[in-house]
């Protein structure tokens, strides 16, 4: 499947569908962020995905990093939560969906990384190497507020 994420465009379908989901940024013992190349659309990500009914927000931070990355970890705080509803993700199943992100500060507790269906390349990447990758700018406002180590979250 793949999706196409739209941000502030007046020809974007109409919203089907709200998600709660959570994401991590995740880091290394060199202050390197583990990022996704997703295969649905070919960007870096953070990982992360839906909340499925039996999972707290946090807990289904940890469950995607396990499941998109094989390394499991533990949140150890709050970046922000992301509600912009000019921002509408597409999906090749008709699926229109606005999202509410719960985005966490993560470190690796443990598991070997692995690629999994949803990605085609994992890394670990320097603060200054991130400008260069693409990636939806969605995704650089989480990076850019967890780089600028505020001391309270996004609230957004």
């Amino acid at each position: 499947m793949t999706r196409t994420e739209y941000y502030d465009d007046p020809d974007a379908p109409k919203p089907n569908s709200l998600v709660v989901a959570a994401s991590a940024v995740v880091t290394d013992d060199q202050g390197r962020i583990l990022l996704q190349r997703r295969r649905d659309n070919s960007l870096w990500a953070l990982p992360g995905g839906g909340m499925d009914m039996s999972d707290s927000v946090p807990g289904t931070a940890v469950r995607e990093v396990k499941e998109e990355t094989g390394l499991d970890v533990e949140v150890t705080g709050l970046v922000g939560t992301y509600t912009d509803p000019r921002h509408v993700i597409a999906y090749s199943d008709g699926e229109v969906r606005r999202q509410f992100n719960v985005c966490f500060r993560a470190r690796v507790t443990g598991g070997e990384l692995a690629i999994s269906e949803e990605s085609t390349e994992l890394r670990f990447i320097a603060p200054d190497e991130l400008e260069g990758l693409p990636m939806h700018h969605t995704q650089r406002l989480r990076l850019r507020h967890f780089l600028e180590g505020r001391l309270t979250p996004n609230l957004g």
